[in-house]
C-alpha cells in the first residue's frame, strides 16, 4: 500500500510538473516576396503566428526609410518579419505559404514592382531554417507546376528595419486602395498562373 502510494505521489509530481513547463519560446522567420503590403495578410491569417511586421532587411544603410529603399540604394528587401508560436505552426508551413504568395521564377521583380528591393528571398535565422528553407526549394524544383527556374534567394538574416507605421497592415487601414493596388499590379492572376489552387495557401 506505501508503495501504490509513493508511486501515485510521484506520478502526481510528474503531472504537476509538466503543466508548468514554460512554452516554447517565439520564434522568428524573415520572408521577401515583393510589396509588404501584399505578403502580410497570408501570414497574418495562420493559426499560430502571434504578428507580421513590414520592414526593410538584406541591405547595408542603417535605419532605411521607404523612401531610400524603394529608389533602390540601400540593397534593402522589402521584408515582413514573422514572428511565430512553434508549438502550433511550424516553419515549414510558413515556407509552404510563401511560396504560394510569390513569383519564384522572377529576378529582381515581384508581379508589377521591379528593382532589387522587390527580390524574393528566404533571410535564415538558424541553420536549422536554412536546412528547411533547402529542402523546401529542391522539393520544389522537383514537382514545381510552372516551367521557369526559381531563383529566390536563401540567405542570412541579417538587421530588420520596421517601416513606417502608416505601411503597417497597410490592407486593414487602406482595404480599397490596396485591393485595387493588388489588382492592378496583377498579383493574384499571376499566382493563379503559378500556382493553381494553390495559389496564397
Amino acid at each position: 500500500m506505501k508503495t501504490l502510494t509513493a508511486v501515485t505521489l510521484a506520478f502526481l509530481f510528474l503531472l504537476t510538473a509538466a503543466g508548468s513547463l514554460p512554452a516554447a519560446p517565439l520564434q522568428k522567420a524573415t520572408f521577401a516576396g515583393g510589396c509588404f503590403w501584399c505578403m502580410e495578410h497570408p501570414f497574418d491569417e495562420l493559426p499560430g503566428v502571434v504578428s507580421v511586421t513590414s520592414g526593410y532587411t538584406g541591405g547595408h544603410t542603417r535605419n532605411p526609410t521607404y523612401e531610400e529603399v524603394s529608389a533602390g540604394g540601400t540593397g534593402h528587401a522589402e521584408s515582413v518579419q514573422v514572428i511565430y508560436d512553434p508549438g502550433k505552426i511550424s516553419y515549414d508551413k510558413l515556407l509552404t505559404r510563401f511560396w504560394h504568395n510569390i513569383d519564384p521564377t522572377s529576378k529582381d521583380r515581384q508581379f508589377c514592382d521591379s528593382g532589387h528591393q522587390y527580390r524574393s528571398a528566404i533571410f535564415y535565422h538558424d541553420e536549422e531554417q536554412r536546412r528547411l528553407a533547402l529542402k523546401s526549394k529542391q522539393a520544389l524544383e522537383a514537382n514545381k507546376p510552372f516551367r521557369g527556374a526559381i531563383v529566390t534567394e536563401i540567405v542570412p538574416a541579417t538587421e530588420f528595419y520596421p517601416a513606417e507605421e502608416y505601411h503597417q497592415h497597410y490592407y486593414k487601414k487602406n482595404p480599397l486602395r490596396y485591393s485595387y493596388y493588388r489588382l492592378s499590379c496583377g498579383r493574384d492572376h499571376r499566382l493563379k498562373e503559378l500556382w493553381g489552387d494553390q495559389a496564397g495557401h
